[in-house]
Formats: structure tokens, sequence, C-alpha cells
């Protein structure tokens, strides 16, 4: 049978390795696998989103409301924004699919970092457009700058934090990269993690309420799946410009949000405490990678999220340090197919950090 001729060039995209696979493959006991290669919030959600879920559970037989207004709503008062600025995905990645078949096409090329989320290229490649990559490892605007003016993309994609890598983006930098880029270019920021990064230092964290007030052409994108602990419910959301919105809900499908996801998303933002609990939480115990790193003379790309990355010496190998970790029932994420000799590690609680230490101490 043939297929669209654009799949042949998309690698599909490897996810981390789920709990249940582990126990089938290793024969581990499920209690004693660490899960820390999909930056989860490891304290999951806030208690009030679970008894909102369960409140709701008989619900299940009736479609959700599209309109979503609960949910809309609540992110309209976060951000200070209109309802029309808004667009919720099942996750912030059917948000990115949106934006490439809305925007790129056969004959036209996306910009993106060297290293960064696999989700913008393989969208990409589906509607035939040509991927255009930074040479640097961190995002550096006058590289970005540059190929802007020879390639003249459809879309950008800026993403701080960065997603394998953990590093930032200085608002004041982005900023002024987006100030010299036309208005028929949609330069699309994703901020999964910008609740971590607005945490360590608002240097650089970005604000959707400003970019909407000032840019035509900026799509900021949010999600619940990280700092929220509901990658399970899959909700995501995109921030823009009304016109930009209004093109994206023509390929939106519908009821692309369950019921139990909206209430959950919705409730999840009357708890910002218990949030910003697992935040400081978190970059209390990434302190503690940063030293074994120092101790073990490996390099650590400074994080502003819910992970680390360890860049491994020549002699050392990712591939089968994580493989051996894996043996082990340490789930972590290996970057080599990134090309780089790294693992990434989401920041656990403090028993699932122990574990890794105690695990990693010999192979390093």
């Amino acid at each position: 049978m043939k297929f669209n001729s654009t799949l042949d060039s998309i690698k599909s995209y490897e996810a981390g390795k789920p709990i249940e696979l582990v126990v089938r493959e290793y024969g581990i006991n499920k209690e004693d696998i660490v899960k820390l290669a999909s930056n989860e919030n490891p304290f999951g959600c806030s208690p009030k989103v679970k008894e909102a879920v369960r409140s709701i559970i008989d619900n299940m037989a009736l479609y959700p409301d599209d309109s979503m207004v609960k949910l809309k709503t609540a992110l309209s008062n976060k951000y200070g924004i209109k309802s029309n600025e808004l667009i919720i995905g099942a996750g912030s990645d059917q948000v990115i699919e949106f934006a490439i078949h809305a925007k790129a096409h056969e004959g036209s090329c996306v910009l993106m970092n060297s290293v960064t989320f696999a989700m913008y290229e393989i969208y990409a490649k589906q509607v035939g457009a040509q991927i255009i990559r930074t040479a640097s490892r961190e995002h550096k605007m006058e590289e970005f700058y540059t190929l802007y003016l020879e390639h003249k993309p459809s879309i950008i994609f800026l993403c701080t934090p960065n997603n394998p890598t953990g590093d930032g983006l200085l608002a004041e930098e982005m900023l002024a990269f987006i100030d010299k880029i036309d208005n028929d270019t949609l330069v699309i920021i994703d901020g999964a993690y910008m609740e971590y990064a607005r945490f360590k230092d608002t240097a650089y964290a970005v604000e959707p309420r400003d970019l909407v007030a000032k840019y035509e052409n900026v799509l900021f994108l949010g999600t619940f799946s990280k700092a929220y602990g509901l990658g399970g419910m899959r909700v995501g959301y995109g921030i823009a410009s009304a016109p930009i919105i209004e093109a994206l809900y023509k390929v939106r499908p519908p009821f692309n949000i369950t019921t139990l996801s909206l209430e959950a998303a919705s409730v999840a933002l009357e708890d910002e405490a218990f949030v910003q609990e697992c935040i400081a939480d978190n970059f209390k115990e990434m302190a503690r990678y940063e030293e074994f790193a120092s101790v073990k003379g490996i390099d650590v790309i400074e994080s502003y999220t819910n992970f680390v990355t360890l860049s491994l010496p020549e002699e050392k190998n990712s591939s089968k340090i994580a493989q051996e970790l894996l043996k082990k029932g340490m789930i972590v994420r290996d970057l080599s197919s990134y090309g780089l000799n790294a693992i990434r590690v989401t920041i656990g609680t403090s028993a699932q950090n122990d574990r890794f230490f105690q695990l990693t101490e010999p192979l390093l």
C-alpha cells in the first residue's frame, strides 16, 4: 500500500518508556520502578483536582462542553486576555499541529533550534514544509535572524525553556528578535515550562498578555502537563491575537478535550499554592543534581525547568548508561537521538532522587 510521500522522511516520536513496559520487559516489580523520563510533576496534581474529577465521573456518557467556557474563563482571568484570544488543545502539541496545518505547506519552511522539541519537525514534515535549523545547541537570536533573512520561514519556533535541554532564553533578547520579524511570519513561543522559568528568574519569563497586546504574529503555548501535574489529562492551550485563533479553530476537531480533562484543568488553576509548592521543591532538589554533577565532573546545562540535562564525558556513553539504569528500574531519557551524549532526568521527589544517585554513582 502506498502512503503520502511526505511520510518517508518522518521518524516517529519516541515517548519515554512507560512503567508498565519496563515491568514486562525486565520483570521488575512496579513499586520498584522510578520514572524520571517524561518531566511529569512527581507530586501529581492538586488534591482538589482529584476530588473534582470524582464528582463528575457520572457525566462520562455526555459529550464535553465544546465551548470550554469554564476553562477559558479561568485562563482568561489568569492571563488577563479575552476568550477569543485563546484555543484549547489535547496537550500543547495539538495546538502546534493546528498552527502547522494552518500556516505551513509544501514549499514553505519552518525555522527552529538545532536541538529542540521533536514534534515541531514531525508536524512540519507532515505538510511537506522544509526544516531549517540553527547551528548552536542553545537559542542564539543572531543565528535565528540570519536564517530568517535567508529563508523567510512561514513559522519560527522558540522553545523557552527549551526541551530537551532545559536552558532558557532571556525575554528581552527574544522580544528584540520578534520586533524585527514581519507580521506574515508566525512566531510560536513554546512556554510549556514557563511556570518554572518565572519562579527561578523573571528575566526569562514572558507574559502572554503583553505578547497579544503588542504582536499580531505571535502564538504562546502553555500546558497543564508539567507544573500542574495533569500529563495524563492532555490539556494545553494557545494564546494569540484573535485572527490567529480564528484560523486555528478552522483545523480544530470538535470535542477535542474530554469532560474530565476540562474539569481537571479548570480546578487546577484554583490551587496555585499547590503548584508553587511543587515548583519550589523542584529547584531545591535540582541543587542536589548540580552538586552531584560537580562532584562527578559532569557538565550540567543550567535548567529553568523541572528536569536537568547531564552532558556526559566522551568515555561515557549515554545510551549504555540509560540502558543500565533501565535494567535497575530507573527510567531516564537518553538524548543520543538528538545528537547529544547526555541523559535528561526529571527532578523527582527526594526519595526518587536518592534512588537515582544511588544507581548512577557506580556508572559515572
